[in-house]
């Protein structure tokens, strides 16, 4: 797959970011979450997991396709998430209506990341203290 085909390309209008976007404007970084595809799969299905108003599905073995429905309008985004064999998280997040979603793809996928990367912290201090407890033990 062409490495463009990865994700759908983002509208004219501007209510889509993407990882694999050429523009400045509708470009964001790729997530990390994991050093691999499967951690890092398995991370976000964690995360989407404990998200309120959020839906999603595995596709294959290496992508995932999200919904999020806003609280008070209920508007419907949807999020698709291709896993690289590094870990590397190729992300796109586009609004099904409205021609402007007054930043909210970009806000989310960057609330994304810092979950993310909170979430790896969570998981370095839990490894640390079960550490740290095997060796006062021993």
């Amino acid at each position: 797959m062409a490495e463009t085909h990865l994700l759908a390309p983002c509208p004219n209008s501007p209510n889509c970011v993407s990882s694999l976007a050429t523009q400045s404007d509708k470009r964001v970084a790729p997530l990390q979450a994991g050093a691999d595809r499967g951690s890092s799969l398995k991370k976000l299905e964690s995360l989407l997991g404990s998200l309120p108003r959020v839906e999603y599905d595995v596709v294959g073995q290496s992508r995932i396709q999200a919904r999020f429905t806003s609280r008070i309008l209920r508007f419907v985004d949807d999020v698709t998430f291709y896993v690289r064999d590094n870990g590397v998280v190729e992300v796109r997040s586009a609004s099904r209506a409205g021609y402007w979603d007054l930043g909210a793809n970009r806000r989310r996928v960057e609330s994304l990341r810092e979950q993310l990367s909170e979430q790896d912290t969570d998981d370095r201090t839990s490894q640390q203290h079960t550490f740290e407890n095997a060796q006062h033990r021993a």
